[in-house]
């Protein structure tokens, strides 16, 4: 690699030999440029705009907004003949999976039952794509160094990236949301919701309490994302990125079915995802909630900073 192609760990390409920026083919003042706050959000919208042109983030999307589909479709077709949710038509028969045995009396806790159903699996297989492609994804294709060259700066184009799957992160929350609200209204009642604890709500305090539980959902991703952004940030390769995240979540998520290794669940990151649930209560039970966020917070953290410094000490050859 020749000194112009050269980029410093701080963000700006190093000098050439001349020492001034015109040496490491850069015009004056573009160092100034790179401080802009205009600069910097006009990064976070090329990283936007790209992550969600690609047809996989499409796709993606697309799959997760068919889940509650298939949910609903799966409900209806199940009772349509006056039975309940897992068979059965006495109480004993209607004890299916939580939130399951309520869609037929009332289509908003579809949205409740498709977002418990891909928390665990769907939902993180997908953060975990976007992640873990974000930068492997740019050296595999060799346009990282060119991003950096522009000058984006290490710094913010990790950040601008992070920001980008965070985004993604809230688009799949809302993908399965929306489209569960929409598949529960089109084939079941809507009406008064009953909570967790046996009280009634109106079906307006039950839609609010739909948008704070997605955007939980949402929340409960931000520490996979920041790990997915670190793994991203120790290989070239975008698709050993996405399986090792994926393959990640999918330990970890084994771990946390371990009996014996109950000393180490709650520090584990998917440990208290399904905690949503718990707002579902009345009045609200926040512990779990609260855990749930502080530990990806610790998790966005540590693993936010371990992606940095991998990121700014990285030799971008591609």
């Amino acid at each position: 690699m020749s000194p112009a192609e050269v980029v410093d760990s701080d963000g700006g390409p190093k000098s050439g030999p001349g020492g001034g920026p015109e040496a490491a083919g850069t015009a004056p003042g573009a160092g100034r440029r790179s401080l802009s706050p205009l600069w910097t959000l006009g990064l976070f919208r090329s990283e936007l705009t790209t992550t969600f042109r690609r047809w996989r983030t499409l796709a993606l999307l697309g799959v997760l907004a068919a889940v509650p589909v298939l949910i609903g479709i799966a409900i209806k077709i199940e009772t349509s003949d006056g039975g309940s949710v897992g068979g059965g038509g006495g109480p004993e028969g209607g004890a299916g999976p939580a939130f399951l045995t309520q869609i037929t009396n009332n289509g908003l806790f579809l949205v409740f039952a498709a977002l418990a159903a891909t928390l665990p699996v769907f939902l993180p297989m997908a953060v975990g794509v976007i992640a873990g492609d974000a930068v492997a994804g740019e050296a595999n294709g060799g346009t990282l160094r060119y991003l950096l060259v522009a000058p984006a700066g290490r710094t913010r184009l990790l950040l601008a990236k992070y920001a980008a799957t965070l985004v993604f992160c809230l688009a799949a929350t809302l993908a399965v949301a929306v489209s569960a609200l929409i598949v529960g209204a089109l084939l079941f009642p809507l009406g008064d919701v009953t909570t967790i604890s046996g009280t009634s709500i109106s079906f307006a305090d039950g839609l609010v309490r739909a948008v704070l539980i997605a955007l939980v959902v949402a929340a409960s991703l931000i520490g996979l994302a920041a790990l997915g952004l670190f793994v991203s940030t120790l290989t070239n390769s975008g698709i050993a990125a996405m399986a090792t995240t994926v393959g990640l979540v999918i330990t970890v998520q084994i771990l946390d079915t371990i009996p014996q290794l109950h000393g180490i669940h709650p520090y584990l990151f998917p440990h208290y995802w399904l905690s949503f649930a718990d707002l579902l209560r009345e009045p609200f039970y926040w512990d779990d909630v609260l855990r749930n966020l502080g530990l990806q917070g610790v998790y966005a953290a540590v693993f936010g900073s371990a992606a940095w410094a991998r990121f700014t000490a990285k030799d971008i050859s591609a």
